[in-house]
Parts: structure tokens; sequence; C-alpha cells
């Protein structure tokens, strides 16, 4: 894959938008450990950083980020813009980390 220029601007300073692709996007869906749980609960009683989850979520934003990047690529653009995400609930226990922007070619 080459070089995807990734931004939640809607234009990139110094760059024109050649073409304009569309909608990419990725997502991911987690279920919860139960070993994260049970240390979770743990950290509930005596504070802290969930580390178990930032780690879930962290991965899941990197996994989703590669797939819409990946889409990009596929369809020609070397760029993403106006990038969001987006958390829902599947099932008790697993949750969707959803990301989404705007293909297109600058130059």
């Amino acid at each position: 894959m080459k070089d995807m220029i990734i931004t939640n601007l809607e234009t990139i300073p110094g760059k024109g938008i050649v073409t304009h692709i569309g909608l990419v996007q990725g997502n991911t869906v987690r279920a919860k450990h139960v070993g994260r749980d049970i240390m979770a609960g743990l950290k509930n009683i005596v504070g802290g950083e969930l580390r178990g989850y930032t780690e879930l979520l962290t991965d899941s934003r990197d996994e989703s980020m590669q797939r819409m990047m990946e889409q990009a690529d596929r369809l020609g653009a070397n760029a993403i813009l106006n990038v969001r995400f987006a958390t829902s609930s599947i099932s008790a226990g697993a949750s969707e980390l959803f990301v989404y922007g705007t293909a297109v070619v600058v130059a």
C-alpha cells in the first residue's frame, strides 16, 4: 500500500482534491475477555486505568483504520478526509468500532 494521508479535516493544506472517490469504511467487532472483566471489576474498587480495555480499543481502532485504508487503496485514493469513529453495542459483551471517511486523490 502506498502512503495514505489520513485526516479529520475536510481539506489538506497545500494540496488540492483532484478526484472525489467517495465513502470508505472499516470496522471490527470485539468481545470482552473474561480475564479482563475480572481485572476491570477489581479496578472499579480501587480506581485506575483499565489497561486491558485500553489495549482492546487501541487494537480495534488500528484494525478498523487498516481496513478503511485498504479499501481506499483498492479504489485508487491517496488520501482519506473527514475521518470519524463511531462505536455501538452489538450484544452483551461485544461492541463494534466503525471508522469512515471520504476517499480522494490529492495532488
